[in-house]
Parts: structure tokens; sequence; C-alpha cells
């Protein structure tokens, strides 16, 4: 078997189709074997990314084996295709162009039909007594480009699940739209056709308005669920959006601005302040401080010398540096991380709703109970049978409609999700629901998580009380210290300037201003030398620490970055800066641990803060200096244990750890990425929103276990009856506008029943 190599690394190809892979690993093992990669047992292998303009393959979430080069509908469940790969183009996906188009057009005609079906019932039949020819005539005009137009889709979604005999609610749709308008239209072409005991005023009725609001509905549902299904690669682009799309490299001792696909490992590479590091690699020249809270979740940007190690798409603060690339395309943990993010959400199936689920025996079932109406009239019923026969089986297929059935899931998904979104609880998702009721372990990121995801002054600790004038007091020193930071460009100084502001304290003026890299910075004030930095900062001053190394030490036991302030050669003053614990997370924490959680507290940050942040809250598993890889892990090992696990994260470390989670919770002031790989989202990063969202999720399945025994239980009444069992007792037959009237009602009782939502309490 012929396979040709495409021109870039990762791709081949085959028999006139360019495949992506992750790894080079994959491509040899594609080209050894492409028949494991491409059978129908198993899904190919894929890229989560793409170049763009590639050409894109499209599958099924819920059927992987099924691939198609053009966007469309799976043969077996009906469901739309969704690329196999993303790219970051972001085009619209053609099949939501399509249902929208399609939806908006049955909209427009389906609206009139309705409105005077409404008129004419609440008007005691006046319409159709004066001018019912003409309201089937209208009827029919605006209801076949709907059926035949708008609704097409799910007509060849039908036949082609009784190809596969995979019959799905896209049958049941086809068969009661199919047999309303038939009848319908048969009424209006050819009304006398039927026998006067189907007259209403002289006119046959018709049922043009069920076939309308049916398909209308259904195309509806279809542009929500394409909606959510399109945003889900939105993590994937933001990811990718993270690293720069050149690179500075040096080459025979000049800087050139390359491609960043074209950095190679052993590459120079010279980065600037403020600008993003484009692939992992070790500093061999220069001094700044890096932001890597994407990879580690610690606020505090850490200081990079030579043979510090850095990290693809973080950002570099004040100082230049050049290092030597190691890690490129996709080695880089950027790559690792889009990677893992793109696995988990291809891998999670979707969680079918029980609607789906007894279609398998209900389609067939209502399909036999028509049949075998209409042949037992035929064969058996008064005269005339074939009328009998006719209105039997229309009834039935009409009544089976599965409106009620449709509508149990998304009606309470809609109100509950309102609700939800009045107590800052935004859902993305019905399985999100779904799941987070059965979920008995929480990982909760500390970072931005429970704590405020931002270095702050958390704690001034007077050391010499007479090395200022005056009394020593706290104001006194963040004032000087305050001044310093005020012109300096390191990480920390923000905190400390923000603190001083926050106490509204006036800040004096600073002369002979010197910042030492990596160690602190010095200046004069009111005639003192003032300094302020690091232990070794004040060694290089000949400053003893040693009179406050006891007290420094407790300070970072409690996670605090300690800062050494000294005035004129005397130690006088510890500035503690750390991530704030945000005021709710104690609450909030207890509250889950009475909703039987047990929760685990996952931080990329150092052994000694995540304790001290854990202690406070009373959190007792701890997994501390997880990189964002292990994150993932973490939530797999929790997984095999048997456990449905949960995770609430803010930032883009926690993205592949959001998206492999039962349920991924995102704090609303995070990061994007982390948002959009989230099931969740908690609009003020409030951890208590978790408890209102679990009161929501149970609220909410409850509501459409109620509206699903409504749709059952009507079902198993009204096909019964639509059939004619009642026939010898009463002497008549439920006519089809009688069916198609229960069915409203049925629809009106489901929707009754999950409007209840909107006033439950959280």
């Amino acid at each position: 078997m012929e396979i040709e190599e495409a021109d870039s690394v990762g791709t081949v190809e085959h028999h006139g189709v360019t495949y992506y892979f992750c790894a080079e690993s994959c491509l040899e093992r594609f080209k050894d074997n492409p028949d494991e990669f491409l059978s129908p047992a198993r899904t190919a292998p894929a890229q989560v990314t793409a170049p763009a303009g590639a050409r894109v393959e499209y599958t099924c979430p819920m059927d992987p084996q099924i691939i198609r080069d053009a966007p469309g509908a799976c043969p077996i469940c009906g469901m739309a295709l969704e690329p196999r790969v993303i790219t970051l183009d972001d085009r619209p996906n053609p099949e939501l162009v399509s249902m929208t188009r399609r939806f908006l057009v049955s909209a427009i005609l389906a609206l009139p039909v309705f409105a005077l079906t409404m008129a004419d019932m609440f008007g005691g039949g006046a319409l159709t007594m004066s001018h019912g020819a003409l309201l089937n005539w209208v009827g029919v005009g605006l209801a076949t480009p709907v059926v035949f137009w708008a609704g097409w889709p799910f007509f060849e979604r039908a036949w082609s699940s009784v190809v596969n005999r995979s019959p799905n609610m896209f049958t049941l749709i086809a068969l009661g739209v199919g047999a309303a308008y038939a009848y319908s239209a048969a009424a209006t072409f050819i009304p006398g056709a039927f026998p006067d005991s189907l007259r209403m005023h002289g006119v046959v009725p018709t049922y043009f308005d069920t076939c309308v609001v049916i398909i209308t509905l259904v195309l509806l549902g279809q542009v929500l669920e394409l909606r959510a299904r399109h945003h889900t690669g939105t993590a994937i682009r933001e990811l990718l959006r993270l690293a720069p799309k050149t690179a500075r490299v040096i080459r025979d001792g000049i800087d050139q601005d390359v491609p960043l696909e074209d950095v190679h490992v052993g590459d120079l590479c010279r980065v600037r302040p403020g600008e993003k590091i484009p692939v992992d690699g070790v500093v061999v020249e220069g001094r700044t401080a890096v932001d890597e809270a994407m990879v580690t979740g610690e606020p505090v940007p850490a200081e990079k010398e030579v043979d510090s190690r850095v990290t693809g798409g973080t950002l570099n603060g004040t100082g230049s540096i050049v290092f030597r690339a190691d890690r490129v395309g996709a080695e880089t943990l950027l790559s690792q991380i889009v990677r893992m993010v793109g696995e988990a959400q291809r891998t999670r199936a979707p969680i079918q709703g029980l609607a789906d689920q007894v279609s398998a025996w209900f389609v067939p079932a209502v399909a036999l109970v028509a049949l075998t109406a209409f042949v037992v009239w035929m064969v058996w019923g008064p005269e005339p049978r074939a009328a009998h026969a006719l209105v039997s089986a229309v009834a039935v297929l009409i009544i089976a409609c599965p409106c009620a059935l449709g509508l149990a899931t998304p009606m309470a998904i809609m109100v509950g999700t309102g609700r939800g979104a009045k107590a800052g609880v935004l859902v993305k998702n019905a399985e999100a629901l779904e799941r987070l009721e059965t979920v008995d372990t929480l990982v909760v990121d500390k970072t931005g998580t429970l704590t405020e995801g931002k270095p702050a002054l958390v704690s001034i600790t007077i050391i010499g009380r007479d090395a200022i004038v005056g009394d020593a007091v706290q104001a006194h020193a963040l004032a000087f210290a305050a001044a310093l930071e005020q012109s300096s460009e390191h990480p920390l100084a923000a905190a400390i300037v923000a603190g001083a502001r926050q106490r509204k304290i006036e800040l004096p003026r600073v002369q002979g201003f010197n910042a030492e890299p990596g160690k602190g910075i010095s200046g004069t004030i009111d005639d003192r030398r003032v300094v302020l930095g690091n232990a070794a900062m004040m060694a290089d001053a000949h400053i003893d620490v040693d009179v406050a190394a006891s007290r420094a030490s407790a300070l970072r036991a409690e996670g605090q970055t300690i800062v050494y302030l000294a005035v004129d050669g005397q130690l006088v003053a510890l500035l503690g800066i750390a991530d704030p614990i945000k005021p709710t997370s104690a609450q909030a924490v207890q509250a889950l641990r009475a909703e039987g959680l047990r929760l685990v507290m996952l931080t990329g940050d150092n052994e000694a803060t995540a304790r001290a942040v854990a202690m406070r809250l009373g959190v007792t598993d701890i997994r501390a200096e997880v990189l964002p890889t292990a994150k993932r892990d973490v939530i797999q090992d929790l997984q095999r244990e048997g456990r449905t696990v949960a995770m609430a994260g803010d930032g883009i470390n926690d993205a592949p750890a959001l998206a492999e989670a039962a349920v991924g919770i995102a704090m609303g002031t995070g990061a994007d990425v982390a948002i959009e790989s989230a099931d969740i989202t908690l609009v003020k990063g409030d951890l208590n929103a978790i408890v209102r969202a679990r009161r929501l999720s149970r609220a909410t399945m409850r509501n459409i276990r109620q509206n699903l025994f409504l749709a059952f239980i009507y079902n198993a009444v009204g096909v019964p009856v639509a059939a004619g069992v009642l026939y010898p007792v009463t002497g008549s037959l439920i006519s089809p506008i009688w069916a198609s009237a229960a069915m409203t009602l049925s629809s009106v009782s489901v929707i009754v029943n999950a409007l209840r939502l909107r006033s439950v309490r959280l």
C-alpha cells in the first residue's frame, strides 16, 4: 500500500487524504500499518489541530467509527457530524449555517399557520365555518416548504435509520409529520374522498399546524445543539493562540524573525520584555521574571537566569533573555496541554437521553400499532372500513409524535439553566447537570479558586522599633517600602504599592534609586539609606537578617514570600506577600463537605504554600507541585477508583483536568481557556455556587424524570385509544384532530411542569 508523505512533519498523504498526527511515533505506526488506524471498528487517529485550510473530516461523537469528508448526519444515531480536527481559522460549521437558515424560514412560515389555528380554536371554530377550505389551502401552501425543505434533513435521517436498522427520534418525527401532512394534503386536494363523519362544519380538518410546529421546534433544538458543540473547540483555539506565531532566532549572529514552525532544537532564541516565549528551552543569557501561571498556577512570576528552564507560551517580564530551544512543535508543554484537552473532549462520550434510548423499541412499536390498527379496521371494522382504518392509523402516528417526549428534557434544561444563571451558575450543556447530580469527589485548584489568584501584601512584621524616626509603626515601614517599589518593575512591587494605596499611605520621595536584578532595590528617603529585597540583597548590604530568622520561617510556613526592609543598615521589617484566601472559601468548603463530597486540593504551587492554605480551610487531601499533565493524571486515578469526579479551576494549566473530569467547573474570573474547557462556569468565582449548582442539578434531573413520566404515560394511554380499543365501548374512533389536541395537551403539561424550576430554591 503506497503512502506518500506530505511536506510538513506529523502529516501523511494516504489515498488523497491528509492525516495529521500528534507525535512522530504515531506517524510511523500509521506508515507500518494504515489498516490498524483506519479500521471501521475503531476511531482513526487524528491530530487535535490542523493547519488552516487543511482538508477536514467529520465524525459522529456518539459513533466515532463513522467518518465522512463532508458535514451531515450520522447514519446510525442521526446526530450532526462534527470535525475531527480543529483549526485556528475557526471556520463556521456548514451544518450549523444550514440548520439556522432552515429554522428561520420555518419559523417565519409556521407563525401564520399556528396563529390561524389558535385564533380558530379560541373563536369556537368561526374561521372554519366561514373560510374552512381557504384555511386548508393556506395551510398547504405554507406547510409544504416547511416540511419538504426545512424539514427534509429529518426525513433523510429517518430513512437512514431505517436502512441501518437503528430507529431513533428522527424516525418518529418523520412518521408523525409525514402522516399528518399526507392526511392534511389529501383532505385539502380531495376532500370528497372523506366520509361525512370526518368533517367539521363541512370541512375535513387538517393538521398543518402540527407539521410546522414540530419541524420548527426540532430545528431549534438542532441549532442549539450545533452551537454548543461548535464552541467545544474554542478552548483548543484559545490554547493555540497562546503561542506566538513567530520567534526571534539568532542565526549567524543576526536576529531573525521566523515562523514558529521553523524553530529547531538547538536554536538560540531572543525574547524581549513583554513578549511571549515561543518554545521550551534553557536560558543561556540574561535575567528576567516570567509569568508561568498557565503552567504552575503560582501567581508570583518566576525568576529566570542562566540555566533556568522556560516554557513556550508563558509571558516574559521586564528583562531580556536568550535561551536555547530544546523542545519544539508537538513536544512543547503547550502542545501537550492542547493535545490532552482535545483527547479529553473527544473521548468523553455524550450521555444519551432516555428518550433516545427507548426509541429503539418505541419507534417500531408505534409503527406496528399503527399498521395493526389499519389492518384490523380494514378486515374486521364496520363501514366505511377504509376511512376508519386511515383515521386510526394516522391518529396513532400523530398522538405518538414525540413532542412531549422531545420537550421533556430540553424544556427542563432551558428553564433550569436560566434559573442557574440568575444564581451565578452558567451551565454549558445538559450532560453537565446530569453528571453533577452523581458527583462524589470534588478536586479544587488552589490558585484563583480557593485563593484570589494574584499576590497581595498580607503581613507587615516590625523588627527594629527604633530604626525609623518616631514609633516604628507598620505605616512608616510600608511607606518606605512602597516608595521604593513604585519605581521598580519587579512582579512583587505592584503588591506592595497596592497595599500602601489601600491603606491610603502617602509615599515619600526617593533619591538615588538602584535596582539589583534578582535581589532587590535601594535608595535614599529623607536622608536615610533604605534597602528592600531578599536575603541575598541584605547580605550584599551587610545587614544581619538572623535576628528575624524564626519569624521569617514561620511566615514562609504560612505560604508567604518574605521581603526584607532595612533602614540605615538595620533590619526593620518583614513584608509578607502571598495569594490570599477568598473570604468565601472556608464557608464553601464546609458546605461542600456537608453535601457529602470528598475534597481534594490540587495545585502546581509548592508544598509549603499548599499545606498552609489547606490547613486554614480544613482540607486534608493535598496534591502539590503538580504540572498540567499530572493534574489530568490525578483526575484519571480518582476515576479508576470508581469516583465520579468534578474539577474546579480557573487557569490555563487546569484546562486538561477540567476537560477530563466528569464535570469541569470554571471560575468566571479565570482564564478563557479554562472557561471554554469547563461544563459549568461560576460567574463570581465563588465556590459557594458549586453548592447551588448541585441543588440545581438535583432539581432539574428530578423535573426531567417527571416530564418523561408524563410523556410515557401519555403515550401508553393515548396510542391504544387512538388505535380504537375503546370503540366497542364508545362506538366511535378518536379523530386525528383530537389526537393532535391530546398531543398538544401533553406538551403543555410538560412545559408547565418544567416552568416550576423557575422558583426552585438554590
